[in-house]
């Protein structure tokens, strides 16, 4: 009787332990009623009807690396979907280019399942379908790109793509965030070609940047010099007219030193002297000067006038002494 109340109770702990089901954070459970969905366990603490309800199972694909390098796939059954953003790295395709080179391309793809209930009961294999959706439609756009294209297109083709996937797997309670391409390897001649090329148009540049150099530094050269030159001209130009200015200046200063002088000898010879035989007279002495100063005069000649002149010095003579004796 013992041994049995104790079966009793062991199967009574067992059936208890069974319909207790923990849901860690971030995670779901399916749960079916006699093969049919009934409802989707949250994160916390859940109760459920042992032997009657049962987790819903999903296959997903696993890849691993092998001790060789090599890469291989396999499926497991899950019986809690994990909500949290998954990354999957698919394996490297070739791809043929619109103008017909082929290229090795892999790429991540960043998803999170938002509906547990779709990603198990409307696809079969969810990562399986998602990885060869996006094998698919690669090949599609980097076929409608060229080799040059798709080289500088990664952002393009993963906002393309990403679009692509998103719109095909939300009926299956998917959420593409990202998709990132890793590597794009053309074929080794075409990497030669495209050195050989990247070779010659860094030379290229160089001599064109080089030239380019030199252009600006010829125009730099020619503008200082015309700066120069305009300066030059400039400050000749202020000197002459500063020079200008001054030789005026000095003729005026001179006219009225004349002025001067010619008015205090009109003062000093008064109303009965003749002022006007007085300065011709001095300007034909002054002139008679230069003539007989010159290096190269050996002879000098009277003029004719010359008695004119002495007889109108004559004159200045008695015309001081008559001043004199006006005093």
């Amino acid at each position: 009787m013992s041994f049995l109340m104790t079966m009793v109770f062991v199967l009574a702990v067992v059936y208890i332990l069974k319909g207790v089901v923990i849901v860690q954070q971030m995670e779901e459970v399916i749960i079916e009623r006699f093969g049919k969905y009934h409802r989707t366990l949250t994160p916390g603490l859940n109760f459920i009807i042992p032997f009657v309800d049962t987790p819903a199972n999903m296959n997903w694909k696993v890849s691993q690396i092998g001790p060789e390098g090599q890469v291989y796939s396999y499926t497991k059954v899950l019986h809690r979907i994990d909500k949290r953003e998954s990354v999957h790295d698919f394996k490297r395709q070739n791809v043929i280019t619109k103008d017909n080179v082929t290229i090795s391309i892999n790429a991540l793809l960043y998803f999170q399942i938002v509906d547990a209930k779709s990603a198990v009961y409307e696809i079969s294999n969810l990562i399986d379908a998602i990885e060869k959706l996006t094998q698919t439609n690669l090949r599609n756009l980097v076929g409608q790109l060229d080799l040059d294209e798709t080289l500088i297109s990664r952002d393009k083709i993963n906002k393309e793509l990403r679009q692509i996937l998103d719109d095909a797997t939300s009926k299956w309670g998917v959420k593409v965030n990202r998709v990132e391409l890793q590597d794009i390897n053309p074929p080794a001649d075409i990497q030669q070609a495209m050195e050989k090329q990247m070779k010659a148009e860094r030379e290229k540049r160089a001599v064109i940047l080089e030239s380019e150099g030199q252009k600006q530094s010829m125009i730099l050269k020619a503008q200082g010099e015309k700066e120069a030159a305009i300066n030059r001209a400039e400050g000749e130009k202020q000197a002459a007219i500063l020079k200008a200015d001054g030789i005026a200046k000095a003729r005026v200063l001179e006219a009225e030193g004349e002025k001067q002088a010619v008015q205090m000898i009109i003062d000093a010879i008064g109303n009965n002297g003749k002022p006007d035989q007085y300065l011709i007279a001095m300007k034909y002495l002054e002139t008679l000067k230069g003539i007989a100063s010159g290096q190269n005069n050996k002879v000098v000649y009277m003029p004719y006038e010359a008695t004119g002149v002495l007889s109108s010095v004559d004159g200045i003579k008695q015309m001081f002494d008559g001043v004199k004796n006006v005093k």
